[in-house]
């Protein structure tokens, strides 16, 4: 059964792009922890970031970084946060969260509450970079 991401990737659930090639995508999340939170993963579906081959590995941590250039010219922060968690979600992914301290990385913060309409606004500042 193909994950969530997956569905995303292939257009059966709609996303907030705010990046994308021929192996990766990036959009935010929907339930961010901080505005400008974004989830980068691989087109092909595999559950754990580890076991993908070195080369993608490497190539998926260049495209993150290209994605969290983008939202720190955006999102007001002082650096951007990388994280593995991998639980929630069987595809392999990485959250990148813009944050001012440590206590920004705190995925109990999670907003379940946030409207379509700002997470659009963000994504269309974004994508202004």
């Amino acid at each position: 059964m193909s994950s969530i991401f997956t569905k995303i990737i292939n257009g059966e659930i709609p996303s907030l792009k705010i990046a994308e090639n021929e192996n990766f995508l990036a959009f935010l999340d929907i339930n961010p922890i901080q505005k400008g939170h974004t989830l980068v993963i691989p087109k092909r579906e595999i559950d754990y970031l580890f076991d993908l081959e070195d080369e993608i590995l490497q190539e998926m941590i260049v495209f993150s970084k290209e994605v969290a250039l983008k939202i720190e010219k955006s999102i007001t922060c002082k650096r951007i946060g990388m994280t593995v968690v991998g639980f929630d979600v069987p595809h392999a992914h990485i959250h990148l969260i813009p944050m001012n301290t440590i206590k920004d990385m705190d995925f109990l913060n999670a907003n379940t509450t946030v409207a379509q309409e700002e997470l659009q606004e963000v994504q269309k500042i974004i994508l202004q970079q």
